[in-house]
């Protein structure tokens, strides 16, 4: 039995990636100086902060239709006997919602799961739905295996500014303010579905080493863990400070990621950020 692996693009990631692993990506939808722009397709990260910088107005995003999903499903089912479609949270984005509609077109051949999380904690639990399709494994079996881990990973990151998660409505105004606050960065995490805080820490390097910190207890605790770090526009040069601080420790290196136009749209420039999942679940 073949499994189709279909994701959405806040899973972040890369073209070369989706190629390799055979995943089958929906855009979400940035609307941005007045016109609809595909994620990662009509749009780059680059090109969106490079005309908030110009002073155009703040993008909104919006998640792909019932429609598009259905027709993301009828070309997958031409070659592949199941299809199981893994999406953002549901807390975050309404697009789990649009691909559970679709799939009750199809019956029990599409499998719709809510990661409860965002870029590449989306995007580690499509790899890993697609490695163990790959082995052969049901997809009963595999959404289980995605439950597990889901109970075990974690998102911690940092904002260069709360101003984007605020006016996205990501995170409540009170945490915006005490953001700007005495040089405070806030420490985020990804919890139950929902961005919510994790602490704070007085400047960047302190909010780098929370990151470095929690990343070496996570691997201590779980006896290994992949990892995958990103940013956004802005935050490459945190990515290289959070590898200098894991100099030495041993973990499964899923890479470096950029995140895309719509997580960017509520993270804002200047996001850095560590996804910890365990190796076997």
């Amino acid at each position: 039995m073949t499994i189709a692996i279909v994701t959405d693009s806040t899973s972040d990631l890369s073209p070369e990636l989706l190629g390799h692993h055979g995943i089958v990506s929906v855009p979400l939808y940035v609307l941005f100086d007045g016109k609809m722009h595909k994620d990662g397709i009509d749009l780059t990260p680059q090109e969106l902060f490079d005309g908030l910088r110009a002073g155009k107005k703040t993008p909104s995003t919006s998640q792909p239709s019932p429609a598009e999903f259905a027709e993301v499903y009828r070309q997958a089912l031409e070659s592949a006997d199941q299809v199981l479609s893994v999406h953002i949270s549901g807390q975050l984005s309404g697009t789990v919602g649009s691909a559970r509609l679709a799939a009750q077109e199809f019956a029990d051949r599409v499998t719709v799961v809510d990661s409860g999380s965002v870029s590449m904690g989306l995007g580690l639990r499509a790899l890993r739905a697609a490695e163990l399709a790959r082995q052969g494994r049901s997809v009963p079996e595999i959404v289980q295996t995605l439950e597990r881990v889901g109970t075990q990973a974690d998102i911690r990151f940092t904002v260069g500014t709360l101003e984007f998660l605020k006016l996205n409505g990501r995170i409540g105004g009170a945490a915006a303010l005490l953001g700007g606050m005495l040089n405070i960065k806030p420490v985020l995490v990804v919890r139950g579905g929902r961005v919510e805080s994790g602490g704070r820490a007085r400047g960047h390097k302190k909010a780098i080493q929370d990151i470095v910190d929690y990343v070496r207890k996570y691997v201590e605790t779980h006896g290994g863990a992949r990892v995958a770090l990103m940013s956004t526009v802005g935050g490459e040069a945190y990515v290289d400070e959070v590898r200098a601080g894991l100099s030495g420790v041993s973990f499964e290196d899923m890479g470096n990621h950029n995140i895309g136009a719509v997580v960017g749209t509520h993270a804002g420039p200047g996001t850095v950020g560590a996804v910890l999942e365990p190796v076997t679940a």
